[in-house]
């Protein structure tokens, strides 16, 4: 089973693009579900974190303020806003599943990845 992660691109710095996740809910109902980044040469960071009912989020120091991330459970779409976008966050974005805490899957344990999108910020 597999998370289907779309939307990234090319946008200048000041930007904003959308991130989709796909997700089927039979499979994942009751997960948590998140965002992580991997720029160029760097290792894989935390980025952003929802639980199943939306209510709890957490972000990285360096996405807070600047980005959101939601989800629709009757889409079965989890989403990343991400407004005044910087060159320092071009990155391939992965969309990531745990069935557990909030906290666990920030720490990188995660149960399923999806494949990446690259967004890349340039003018």
């Amino acid at each position: 089973v597999q998370l289907q992660a779309s939307g990234g691109g090319l946008v200048q710095p000041g930007g904003s693009l959308r991130l989709s996740c796909e997700f089927p809910v039979r499979v994942f109902s009751k997960y948590v579900m998140g965002w992580f980044r991997q720029a160029p040469g760097k290792e894989r960071e935390f980025v952003a974190v929802i639980s199943w009912t939306g209510g709890a989020k957490e972000y990285a120091d360096s996405v807070k303020g600047r980005f959101t991330i939601s989800r629709d459970n009757a889409n079965n779409t989890m989403y990343l806003q991400m407004n005044s976008l910087r060159p320092e966050d071009t990155a391939v974005y992965y969309c990531a599943a745990r069935a557990g805490s909030p906290g666990a899957l920030k720490g990188g344990q995660v149960d399923h990845w999806g494949k990446g999108t690259l967004v890349t910020v340039s003018s």
